[in-house]
Order: C-alpha cells, then structure tokens, then sequence
C-alpha cells in the first residue's frame, strides 16, 4: 500500500533476449525524474536466451515499501506472456500488445489494445523496435506528454549515433498517436512529485556503501545475484581509487580479501550461499587472525546451486555458523537499498573497533531490485572509525615489554617471539589488542591461522597449552561483552497494543510494513518488529516485545524458519504462528495478510501463501 494518493503497477513479459530491461530502465529515468517513487521486481528464469522474464514497476506518489499486489498495465512481447498472465488482469486494467503475432485468450478483464507493430514501423526486422512502439502506446494510457518519452531516448540511445535516435523517436511516435487514436487512457494520470529523484540496484546500494566506508580493495568471481555489486566496483574503480580483481573462484576472493585487510586496507566482497561455503574456512583465518574483513552473501534459493535467479532467506545458518569453532562476528540483514548502503560503513567501523570479520546477508529481492531514492538521504560521508590502529612505526623500543615477558606477566618465553616485545594479541580488559599495520618498524609480530599466544607465537606446533587457549578464547569473546549497546536494537512499528505482531528480519520488512496497512482496512491491529541485527542480538528487546504480544507471528523466506529456531535457540522464546514461502519468488503483501486471517480464524498456525505469477 502506498502512502500517496497514486499508485500504479506496470508489468512487461516476454522471453530472455527480447529486450525488456531497456523499457524497464527507461520507465525507471522517467518516473523518478518525474520526482515519483519506484519499485522493481524483475522474475526470471536462469537462462540467456529464451524461458519467461517478468518485470513488474510499481509508481506511485507516495513512499513504497514493495512491488505490490496488483497489476493495471500488461505488457505482453510474446504470446507466453499472453497466456501466462492475462488471467491477472481485473476490471479497468490494460493489456498492451502486438497484435500481428500475438492472439488473446478469453481470460482477464482487462482492456485489449493490440498495437499493428509491422504498420507503425514499416515492416522494420529488428524484433526490439517493439518494445519502443510498446513504450509510445503506454505513454498515451498514462495520460503522459510523448515529449518526456522522447528526452528519455534522446539520452539512452544518443551513444548509437543520430539515426538510431531518430529510429526509436519515430516508431515511438506512431505508437503514442497510434493509441490515442484508439485506446482509452486511464482515468487518473501520472502526477509529479515535489522534486526529481535518483534510481539504483540493491547491488549499486551495497557498492556505493563499501565505497563510501573507504573500502579500498574489492575483489569477487562473478556469482548471481550478487555480480551487480562487482560491475559497479569495476565501473567506478578508477575514479575512487579502489583496486578490483575478479579472481579464479571464491576460496581466492575470501584469502585476498583477508590479505589485503590485514595490510591495513579496508576489503571487500561478495558471493551467494554456494561462493560463501567455499569462503568460510577463510572466514574463521580472519576470525583467528582478528581481521576486520567484509562479506556479502547474497542469498538464492537451494540447497547446493539451488535456483541461482530466485530469492529466499536460506543462509542464515549458514553465516552463523561459517568456518570451524567459536569466534566472533558480525552478521546484519539490511531492509532495503538505502538501509544496505547505510549499513556498510557502520558494519566497518564495528568489525575494526573489534577485529573481526562483519558479514552482511541479504537477498535477490533486495540485490537485484531496483529502487527510487532520494539523493538527500544518502548521505555520501558516513562517519569513518578504524578502531585502534597503529599507524606510525616506532624507532625506540627501550620502553616496551621483555620478549618473554607481556604486560600482565603471562610470557612464554619461547625462542622466536618477536625481539621488540609487541603484543598483538596482548590480552585486555575488552579484548581488543593493539593492532599495528605490517612492516611498521618497532611491532614486529607473527600472524598466522593457528592458535597463538599474545605474541603471536603459535601453540600449535610443538607443544599445546589449554590455559593460554582459554585465555585467548576468552580475550577474543570479551569483544563483544557490551557491543549490542553500541547498536540500534529493533524498534516495534505500530500500536503497542495491536492483536497481531509481525516479526521479521531482512527484506521482508517493507513488505510487512503494507501488509500492517492492509490489515488495519480489513479491521485488524497488526505491528511490526523488524530485526536487522543477527549477531549481535538484541535478545533482551525482543523478549521484552513477543512476551507482551497478544499474538505473535514470525514472516519468513524459508522452509525451516532458521530466524524463528535461531531466536528460540537465543531467547527460549517461542511464537503462536509462522507464515512462510519457499518457492523462489518474495511475498506480497496480501499473502501475509491472508496467513493472519487464516491464523485469526483458528484455521492453522503455519501458512504457505500459493504464488500467483507464474515465472
């Protein structure tokens, strides 16, 4: 549900290699520059060529939290699209399609209106000049001037040269006249909103995030759906000074990543769940090695490759439990694009006060939608906090601790610990050691994946030793006695005395936020509890909030309900209902208003939303 007035749900079909993300793009500079908001969900299938995509653009004048439930305007480029979905379309909706090639069914309610593509564009062969005739046609129904369409293909195509420019201005022409000649217009047309905004990916948010934390190095192998954030980092390298390397396969994107942050730099990148697995023993190096190091895994459905084009929340214990034995880190679930670009820096500066690794989880639905945004709440410098680095070498090492001797008297006396008596993993209060950068002249250290003593030196080789084990164990999980404090806990939206408390984590939280607005029209009180951290957990503030619901429900993008067994594991709590969708596509927000009503009803106390669209 939008909080404006206008809200409108476009959806273009057709197969992989028709050409649909280019109407798609020039939709999305035109709606926004129109000042509208904008939300994205493209479904498609893991092929190049062929097999059914299915874009669906949701306008609107006021704020939007997800695709939508509804559709107004159908695009069909293929006589699949056609039969797949006409069926969706209801009362005073439009179905805009070729009519030389393609041939309606009985079904749907929508209004017809077939474009003759060979008459308005001279029997011209490209297969794509469709798509802007389409373009030309849907200006008209939304009550739109041509000049707006024109600008936009000025621009996008002005790179081919004139003559394509004025090819795709023509044949866009003759369908904008031809549609207002026979097609009626909606009702309501497109307004303008108060000022022009911008538009970006989940995976243009999470890079612009990394840049803007001073990430510095970022190295990824091309896996969906998180590929998008390694095009950005490559497209922009140059001009903010980031080295980017694709490498060989995931077990060399996690070693470098590592290296590099260990010489001081913040690093970064990124992967699904199938590139995560092999990242995991590196993980637990940084963990060992007290690293500040960040990971994306950006989740699809499995198990194994699963489906690499469709979303779910699957990872999740996964990332908890990534590499071998305890160690701390960082896991947070971003609820949106502008959430994901905020959460980058805040993640950095947390994972070096600490010197762990910070691991960011998020989904399809997120990385590859795309979104409007406004510039002024991007913020482009987020406060900067390496922690306590070491930065300036020291040439005078009279006045620092024996070899064999550390500052609280626990020494091991060994040959080969360093000679200028530098702690790396001197054992404090807080946990947190002093970190000096490699190289630096007075803290030579040895670094290495095994268990160590505060020097450095190992106890693995030859000779172990159980009480500087638990020390270092200890020491390492003392980092995050208090972090939680340092950390915004989730905050209740909604009535605190509601009947019904929806609680998710990650991207399920815009969608839950409509559906909260469309069970207060169906006459119930609903509020929301979004969780964004996963460790550290704000254990206390969600006990404090289940335990006063009247009825509780966790909304999850999984089979299992890995955040509900998490959070029982964490809390002892547990909850009246679970509402759940493991199909690859994300929920809607009438699927989660049915699975309340169900459960209200005493029908069932798990529900599976049936997925309508078909992809």
């Amino acid at each position: 549900m939008s909080s404006g007035k206008f809200d409108i749900s476009i959806a273009i079909g057709g197969a992989a290699g028709q050409g649909i993300a280019t109407p798609g793009n020039i939709l999305a500079r035109m709606f926004v520059r129109r000042g509208l908001h904008f939300n994205a969900y493209n479904a498609f299938q893991s092929i190049i060529r062929g097999g059914h995509i299915f874009l669906t653009v949701r306008v609107s004048d006021g704020e939007i939290y997800s695709h939508g439930d509804k559709l107004d305007l159908l695009l069909c480029l293929n006589q699949d699209t056609m039969d797949r979905h006409q069926g969706l379309m209801g009362p005073g909706t439009r179905v805009l399609f070729n009519g030389d090639t393609i041939e309606p069914g009985d079904d749907g309610q929508g209004t017809l209106c077939p474009l003759p593509i060979a008459e308005l564009t001279d029997k011209n062969r490209n297969k794509l000049i469709q798509n802007t005739v389409a373009l030309g046609g849907m200006m008209h129904l939304l009550g739109l001037d041509f000049e707006i369409l024109e600008a936009i293909l000025t621009m996008q195509f002005q790179r081919k040269g004139q003559d394509v420019v004025d090819e795709n201005v023509g044949v866009a022409r003759a369908g904008f006249g031809y549609a207002r000649e026979n097609f009626e217009a909606f009702q309501d047309a497109v307004p303008t909103g108060p000022k022009p905004l911008a538009v970006w990916t989940g995976n243009e948010a999470l890079a612009m995030g990394g840049a803007a934390a001073g990430v510095k190095f970022y190295c990824a192998y091309p896996m969906s759906p998180s590929t998008g954030v390694l095009h950005w980092m490559a497209n922009n390298a140059r001009d903010l000074g980031i080295m980017v390397r694709q490498v060989e396969d995931e077990i060399g994107v996690a070693n470098m990543a590592v290296g590099a942050a260990h010489a001081g730099c913040r690093s970064m990148c990124a992967t699904s769940g199938g590139g995560f697995a092999l990242m995991t023993e590196a993980i637990g190096m940084a963990g060992m090695m007290e690293i500040p190091v960040g990971f994306i895994d950006v989740q699809r459905a499995g198990p194994s490759t699963g489906v690499p084009t469709k979303t779910e929340q699957g990872d999740l214990w996964q990332t908890l439990g990534a590499s071998q034995g305890d160690f701390e880190r960082f896991i947070v679930a971003p609820t949106d694009a502008l959430d994901a670009y905020r959460t980058i820096p805040e993640l950095f500066n947390l994972a070096d006060k600490c010197q762990c690794p910070g691991i960011v989880i998020t989904d399809l639905l997120i990385s590859e939608g795309t979104f409007s945004v406004d510039p002024d709440d991007i913020g482009m410098q987020p406060s900067i906090d390496r922690g306590d680095v070491i930065t300036e070498p020291r040439t005078d090492v009279s006045d620092l601790p024996s070899a064999a001797k550390s500052s609280n008297g626990h020494g091991n006396g060994l040959a080969g610990t360093p000679s200028n008596g530098y702690m790396r993993y001197q054992i404090t209060d807080s946990g947190i050691s002093p970190r000096a950068l490699p190289g630096l002249a007075g803290y030579v250290h040895v670094v290495a994946s095994d268990e160590h003593d505060e020097d450095g030196v190992l106890i693995s080789d030859e000779f172990t030793n159980p009480h500087k084990r638990r020390r270092m164990v200890e020491k390492r999980a003392r980092k995050f006695k208090d972090i939680a404090h340092q950390i915004d806990p989730p905050g209740l939206q909604g009535p605190v005395d509601a009947e019904v408390t929806l609680i998710g984590w990650g991207s399920t939280c815009g969608v839950i936020k409509e559906a909260v607005e469309q069970l207060k029209q169906e006459g119930v009180s609903a509020n929301h509890l979004p969780v964004k951290w996963i460790v550290p957990l704000h254990a206390d503030t969600i006990i404090e909030v289940v335990s006063k619901a009247k009825r509780s429900i966790i909304v999850e993008n999984n089979y299992s309900g890995q955040f509900y067994r998490y959070l029982r594991s964490e809390t002892g709590l547990s909850v009246d209902g679970h509402i759940r969708k493991y199909d690859g596509e994300p929920f809607m927000p009438h699927h989660i208003v049915a699975g309340v009503l169900e459960q209200l009803a005493g029908k069932t106390d798990h529900f599976v939303p049936t997925q309508e669209i078909m992809v």
